[in-house]
């Protein structure tokens, strides 16, 4: 444990119970001692029912076996209930140790039990010369929050945004401008309200078309592909300025939404273009790589298809001309050797399960991928229209996805104006932004992620019910008890009784560094989202039934630092989501 690492009381309430254990059955040491919380008492363990059949005793006799073995740590009374559950409360000196020992460090108690884990983790990866849609954001969203959070438990989090900036489109879209001069595009030759990546995206979509319908220019196209790959300079010197606009348009979509990503995580399909050579080389060496039909493929030997042969991996295609699938073996192969990962994340739609199969199948094959190194798709599903339907425009096109942090914002700006017409407008601009920002993540991150949500702008900036407008709103009541009360120094009497509104916020505050591990093995931030609003509600149960700032002392200073505990805890958690926590609202 660090020195500022705080054991929550589920911990030592879990080592009493393996203690119990050992003392009274040696043969069952190191058995699960099954604690949660529980509605009857502070905590309950199921130990003795989970084994009473190896004890070869009844689980009640068990339990009372383990309860007579008790010694008196952090644990005040164990009581023995039903077919063999041990009900067990916290003294509460201890509890008010407990929010005490949380207060006193920057870090509200959480260890770092992620450090010296080199996690790589590829996220957002938008196509060059193409607008970022509504299939974008999850990946960016989820990818961030759990940057964040293994960042802060520790880990050395390297992230990765591997554009897709290679390929024939590229031949194709370049050709197109060369034999259009007229073609505007660039940023300074543009409306303003028309960003450069939008007019590619449309300058694409006219090569596409003129390539479909004229043989010769798709040969020139082709030519043009070739004449990139080979490195000619004014064909790498023009897909470079179309990849820099690009940049541009993306940074503005990130410091909108606020992740983390910068150009330094940048790293395109193109990056890894020198290394397919020796990927597949190494891969037909070690005998992995086979011929099949004029093509190089890797047969696997994990999955079959419909018809009962196993699934095949493109590394080469007939024409020499390598796909995504070469990419991705030489980018997963890169970041074990030369990045030196121990752990590799993809977020990525759950659509791609089987390609991720696959290729950390062949990486595994290849000895690239040890025992020693998890990999792991991290699978998202779809977002859906408000009707429950794949998102579209009324048109039936993708969804921008600055027209929908638009749509949010505004909406979040009608509904927080209504709330409180007095705010002048720069700050109702700041608010509306945090709102509808923060509005769109924590719908997206409160869904189990490999769930499908609908988009719902109404009900994401709505002030009540699980939404990240009442999590804020709830950081903003308490700043305004604790100003009201003057920000003061606070310090615990741990002789004053507990009532139960507090002894519940109190046990809920002190699970934080539980819940961000969980987030940490299952990389699911909604649960960092249950716990928050979990919080929020408990605080204002509290908050009800307690008086807090004409209390009188000690119980005031006791009640004004759990309010400050809360609104820490609340910060920082919106924080590791993405999210900010606004003074005022």
């Amino acid at each position: 444990m660090n020195h500022h690492e705080v054991l929550p009381l589920l911990g030592q309430v879990a080592n009493a119970v393996s203690g119990a254990i050992n003392r009274a059955r040696p043969e069952l040491a190191g058995s699960d001692p099954v604690v949660r919380r529980s509605e009857h008492s502070d905590f309950q363990s199921n130990a003795a029912l989970a084994l009473a059949k190896r004890a070869g005793v009844k689980p009640r006799d068990l339990a009372a076996e383990l309860a007579a073995t008790f010694d008196d740590g952090p644990i005040g009374s164990v009581e023995l209930s039903g077919p063999g559950f041990l009900n067990i409360t916290v003294p509460d000196k201890a509890v008010w140790g407990q929010v005490s020992a949380r207060m006193a460090g920057p870090r509200l108690g959480v260890g770092t039990p992620e450090e010296g884990r080199r996690t790589v983790i590829d996220y957002s990866a938008p196509n060059i010369a193409k607008e970022m849609h509504v299939g974008h954001l999850r990946t960016t969203i989820i990818g961030d929050s759990l940057a964040r959070v293994l960042g802060f438990l520790g880990a050395e989090v390297i992230r990765q945004n591997h554009l897709g900036d290679w390929g024939t489109q590229f031949g194709m879209l370049i050709q197109y401008l060369n034999e259009h001069p007229e073609a505007t595009w660039r940023r300074d030759e543009l409306s303003d309200d028309t960003s450069a990546v939008s007019a590619l995206d449309e300058l694409y979509k006219a090569a596409r078309k003129e390539f479909d319908a004229d043989p010769a220019f798709a040969d020139r196209s082709r030519s043009r592909v070739v004449a990139l790959q080979s490195g000619d300079p004014a064909t790498l010197a023009r897909w470079k300025e179309i990849v820099a606009e690009s940049e541009k348009a993306f940074r503005d979509i990130y410091d909108r939404l606020g992740v983390l990503l910068t150009p330094e995580d940048s790293v395109g399909e193109s990056f890894y273009n020198p290394m397919l050579g020796d990927t597949i080389t190494e891969l037909v060496n070690a005998g992995i790589a086979v011929d099949s039909e004029d093509a190089l493929v890797i047969f696997s030997e994990e999955v079959t298809g419909p018809d009962g042969d196993p699934v095949p991996l493109m590394v080469r295609k007939r024409d020499g001309g390598y796909g995504y699938d070469t990419t991705d073996l030489a980018t997963i192969r890169y970041r074990i050797h030369d990045l030196k990962a121990n752990r590799l994340l993809y977020v990525t739609d759950s659509r791609q399960a089987l390609h991720f199969r696959l290729i950390f199948e062949a990486a595994r094959r290849a000895g690239w991928l040890t025992d020693a190194i998890d990999a792991e798709h991290v699978a998202y599903g779809t977002v859906l229209g408000p009707d429950g339907r794949p998102f579209k425009t009324r048109a039936g096109g993708t969804v921008r996805l600055m027209d929908l942090l638009d749509d949010a914002v505004a909406r979040a700006r009608a509904v927080v104006a209504e709330k409180n017409p007095d705010l002048d407008p720069a700050a109702l601009d700041q608010i509306a932004e945090q709102a509808g920002i923060g509005a769109v993540k924590y719908a997206d991150l409160s869904t189990s992620r490999v769930k499908d949500y609908a988009f719902d702008v109404n009900r994401m900036v709505s002030f009540t019910g699980n939404t990240g407008v009442y999590l804020q709103y709830a950081h903003t009541r308490i700043r305004s008890i604790l100003r009201k009360a003057g920000d003061p120094e606070v310090t615990i009497d741990p002789t004053i009784p507990l009532e139960p509104a507090e002894r519940a916020l109190a046990l809920e505050l002190d699970a934080y560094s539980t819940t961000l591990v969980e987030v940490s093995d299952a990389l699911e931030p909604h649960r960092l989202c249950g716990y928050l609003y979990g919080l929020a509600r408990d605080f204002t149960t509290f908050y009800e039934a307690c008086h807090v700032l004409n209390a009188d002392e000690p119980i005031r200073g006791n009640r004004l630092a759990l309010c400050q505990l809360t609104a820490r805890t609340l910060k920082h958690g919106l924080g590791l989501l993405g999210i900010a926590a606004p003074e005022r609202m």
